[in-house]
């Protein structure tokens, strides 16, 4: 019996399996969590993400187009490992599956692909099959689990050597019998988030503000619902007891007719005799919209590790948070904080789709970045700092070769002395100047 065989006698036991609750841990928007003793499937149902919030959420959409445009600008490198630090970069003609992932598709295109994924999934796969890189979409993988301990899994056991055995992709649907089975060795995973609740699967960062997006639509409903009724207040007319039911119709048509509408906002109302107008609500002012829908903003920025300042919205545009130290503050927060641990994570990740150098890893190049580029000049000034430190160095006798190795590696336990002494590096006593002879008999 082979692998794909197994697997499928295995996902027919889940599927009668007493542990198996499809209703368990279900959302707003979302499908069912999929959690069961031998596999592990998104969380989340991915295209209720996409077209719940991704296509209808602008302030969600504006913080994924934040981080996914930043972090695709990457490329990638192999960086040497010396005494377990970090060396030069260098690159082979391994990282051309990364460079073309795909006809027509660039490092640029596999990252935003892989980003996207991850903030609507928790979880990206990618897999070197058929001559090329290919994307699987989430909702269509399972990650199968296995033990050597516990050969049958079962519900609430977790035993030491649990480990993924094999990725199941399903081209139709989850549960169809044309699965492609692949090995560990042949997916790259990348799941920045890790969900507390599963042992591989990742988690997206829109799950926890569900609410607040939800909130953030109502208010947006709220807003056009104003400006769809006049753009005023709803309000209450009261009528003479003496109006009849069709007189009241009628004055209703008409009064809709007139002043229903945005189109129709600020127009002089008229009312014949007997007729009273009270409103009922506050306006946006009173309501103080503004301060309530950014409150609910900024939330969905912490979350997405954006500053406010940074995406543009209204709660990061006042103040003194466009001073250009706050704003480089937010800026250094944004990069060194979120896109560069998820740079790392992806280089870690895509590794498994390459042939890395024995001596190196697989890691992500940054240098020619635009948005990057305050930190190329504190770069720079580093340099100058190290380039300082290697002339003090040499000048005070140290071979040249190990005063930069102890730079680059901070690491002064590296330096070698060379025995010469003074700024002209002369053996000791080798620059003493020795007396002469005047051929007059002066000296």
């Amino acid at each position: 019996m082979n692998l794909l065989q197994r697997v499928r006698r295995r996902r027919k036991a889940w599927s009668e399996s007493p542990f198996w609750d499809a209703e368990r841990l279900r959302y707003p928007l979302l499908g069912s969590s999929s959690l069961t003793p031998d596999r592990e499937q998104i969380e989340n149902d991915f295209q209720g993400y996409v077209e719940g919030i991704y296509k209808r959420s602008g302030p969600a959409f504006a913080l994924m187009a934040v981080r996914q445009h930043v972090f695709s600008e990457a490329t990638f490198q192999f960086r040497r490992r010396r005494g377990g630090r970090p060396g030069d970069l260098f690159g082979t003609d391994a990282l051309a599956r990364l460079e073309s992932p795909w006809p027509g598709g660039t490092t640029g295109d596999l990252l935003s692909r892989m980003i996207q994924d991850a903030d609507l999934a928790g979880n990206a796969f990618y897999a070197w099959y058929a001559g090329r890189v290919r994307r699987m979409r989430p909702d269509r993988v399972s990650i199968v689990l296995g033990s050597k301990s516990e050969p049958e899994l079962s519900a609430g056991v977790l035993p030491l050597d649990l480990e993924v055995v094999a990725y199941l992709y399903s081209p139709r649907a989850l549960g169809s019998d044309d699965d492609v089975v692949l090995l560990p060795s042949q997916v790259a995973h990348f799941a920045p988030i890790p969900d507390p609740d599963a042992a591989f699967r990742g988690m997206s960062w829109l799950t926890p503000v569900l609410r607040e997006i939800s909130s953030d639509s109502a208010a947006t409903k709220h807003k056009g619902a104003f400006f769809e009724n006049a753009a005023s207040p709803a309000i209450a007319v009261r009528l003479d007891p003496s109006v009849t039911p069709e007189l009241l119709a009628r004055f209703k048509a008409v009064m809709d007719a007139e002043h229903k509408g945005a189109e129709n906002a600020f127009k002089t109302l008229y009312l014949g005799g007997g007729a009273d107008v009270t409103p009922l609500t506050m306006d946006l002012r009173q309501l103080d919209f503004k301060a309530v829908q950014g409150a609910g903003e900024t939330r969905l920025a912490a979350a997405a590790g954006v500053p406010a300042s940074i995406v543009g919205f209204s709660e990061g545009m006042q103040g003194s948070s466009l001073n250009a130290g706050n704003y480089g503050s937010a800026k250094r927060r944004f990069v060194d904080g979120t896109i560069r641990p998820l740079w790392r994570n992806a280089a870690g990740s895509l590794a498994n789709l390459i042939d890395v150098p024995a001596d190196a890893e697989l890691w992500y190049d940054a240098r020619d970045i635009a948005f990057l580029r305050e930190d190329a000049k504190d770069a720079a000034d580093i340099q100058q700092v190290k380039a300082n430190t290697i002339r003090q160095l040499v000048d005070a006798g140290y071979k040249p070769e190990t005063v930069v190795a102890a730079v680059e590696a901070e690491d002064m336990t590296l330096l070698e002395h060379s025995g010469l002494y003074s700024v002209q590096l002369q053996p000791p006593g080798s620059g003493q100047i020795t007396p002469s002879t005047d051929p007059a008999g002066g000296q």
